[in-house]
């Protein structure tokens, strides 16, 4: 069975974006972006709020068509545009190639999607990823810890009350000082 997998950047001090949505302090190299690349060339699709998609979707499908762009960028270009999309909106009309537009989260078509064979799903955007979260839909945090701390805005991890279990799998630190956290949910015992 294949797994959702939340994807994000944050913060040191845990925020995903600035109080403007603002992610220009997100510390992108080319190593990294051969290892965005390597990652989500696996992948068997993305599943996307509304703004991360509008985000992506306004540079991605055609960054490769830039004479100044570089060889990572050209390769994500190409990804992105392959890959399915299913983009979760309550505003959106319309949308790209290969993306369709759901209303909202249904638990059960997502658990029908993880069941399909293919390559793990992507999820991107923090309050998708707070609603799959709330679903109990998450089966892998793949956190990229950069070394900045911008002092507030929307944080990755919504308030919950709800204990979720993770088990460590992976972490790795990147020459420009990003560190990928890597978890798998698990059960865990209630608090006594």
């Amino acid at each position: 069975m294949r797994k959702i997998v939340l994807m994000a950047s944050m913060s040191l001090d845990g925020f995903m974006e600035g109080p403007d949505r603002e992610i220009d302090w997100h510390v992108v190299d080319d190593e990294l972006h051969r290892h965005f690349n390597e990652l989500l060339a696996t992948m068997g699709g993305f599943l996307e709020g509304r703004v991360t998609y509008q985000l992506m979707e306004d540079f991605w499908p055609t960054a490769d068509s830039d004479p100044s762009a570089t060889e990572t960028t050209v390769e994500f270009a190409g990804i992105w545009r392959e890959k399915p999309k299913i983009v979760f909106s309550r505003t959106l009309e319309h949308v790209g190639r290969n993306a369709t537009i759901r209303r909202e989260v249904d638990a059960e078509e997502m658990r029908a999607l993880k069941a399909q064979p293919g390559g793990d799903l992507c999820l991107g955007g923090a309050d998708l990823g707070a609603a799959f979260m709330r679903l109990g839909l998450v089966d892998e945090y793949r956190v990229y810890v950069h070394p900045v701390l911008i002092g507030r805005g929307k944080p990755l991890f919504p308030e919950s009350v709800a204990r979720t279990g993770l088990r460590l799998v992976e972490t790795r630190a990147f020459g420009n000082g990003v560190v990928l956290l890597r978890h798998e949910h698990r059960e865990v015992a209630p608090a006594e």
